[in-house]
């Protein structure tokens, strides 16, 4: 990683020792030391393909190891101790980062550049041989605190690498133009000592999105039948259909026939009229008087 400290910088021994860890990193990077973007005055500006971070650095006033706790607001611990810290309060702290990203943000739009992928974080420079943990803590979104010496230096690699998810677009040109955007043109490293540290010339193509390979389908071949038995099979076919058509002949041929012998019942009826004799009238008969 390329660094560069303003001319005539007067560095604190916890900031001494975090530029050994920068120049011991291999990752690709430029780092503007104790610069100063606006009114404000920074610990470091760090400009990364990914971004940019703007970083304080507060050592120990004293050998202090332990569980590390913090808090965006409140006061930060060690293994339930006070964190000694050689600044007035954490607090203070995170609000002068907080001010730096502000700053920075409002140098790029000036600009007229891109001020999204602008994070900060505080790292803090234990004494070496002190053990801290956790080595890396988030109090907000874009904050973070780090733990960082020359002897362990992973977390704060890894922070640098991937503080922003945005895609490598800090090419050399964006590079010194960034630092011309900030005020710290004088810093900035000519193409060669870039190119050489990582930094590419263009912007790389978006990687591609591999479509899922399908395997082609095969047709299904058609089934190979025997010319002789495809032959008999349509014979067999056409003498049930001639079949089936007789039957239905006959069937209907025979109900006809059978309709046809049935007599019809009449529709009208005869009376018979059956004559009651009317009996004679009875006539009076006398003794002795004939035909009665």
């Amino acid at each position: 990683m390329l660094v560069r400290i303003r001319p005539g910088a007067e560095l604190t021994g916890a900031e001494r020792e975090f530029v050994e860890c920068l120049r011991a990193l291999s990752s690709t990077g430029l780092a503007l030391v104790d610069c100063r973007v606006g009114d404000r005055r920074l610990g470091a500006v760090v400009i990364t393909p990914r971004g940019i971070t703007v970083i304080e650095v507060k050592g120990f006033r004293r050998r202090q190891s332990g569980l590390l706790a913090l808090t965006a607001e409140g006061e930060w611990t060690i293994s339930d101790s006070p964190l000694d810290l050689d600044v007035e309060t954490p607090h203070g702290l995170t609000d002068r980062v907080e001010h730096g990203v502000h700053a920075v943000r409002v140098a790029l739009e000036h600009a007229l550049q891109d001020s999204r992928h602008v994070c900060g974080g505080v790292v803090l420079i234990p004494y070496r041989g002190v053990v801290v943990r956790p080595a890396r803590t988030a109090l907000r979104p874009g904050l973070d605190v780090l733990v960082a010496n020359t002897v362990d230096a992973h977390e704060l690699q890894i922070y640098l690498e991937g503080f922003s998810a945005g895609p490598r677009d800090w090419t050399i040109d964006r590079v010194r133009n960034t630092c011309t955007a900030l005020g710290l043109a004088e810093l900035a490293p000519n193409r060669d000592d870039l190119a050489e540290d990582g930094f590419q010339e263009n912007r790389p193509p978006p990687t591609p999105i591999p479509q899922q390979m399908r395997k082609p389908v095969e047709p299904t071949p058609p089934p190979v039948t025997d010319g002789s038995r495809g032959k008999l099979a349509s014979v067999v076919v056409f003498a049930v259909a001639l079949l089936g058509v007789l039957v239905v002949f006959v069937v209907v041929g025979a109900a006809l026939v059978r309709d046809s012998s049935r007599p019809r019942p009449m529709s009208e009826t005869t009376e018979t009229t059956t004559r009651v004799p009317t009996p004679a009238s009875q006539v009076q008969c006398w003794p002795f008087q004939p035909d009665c």
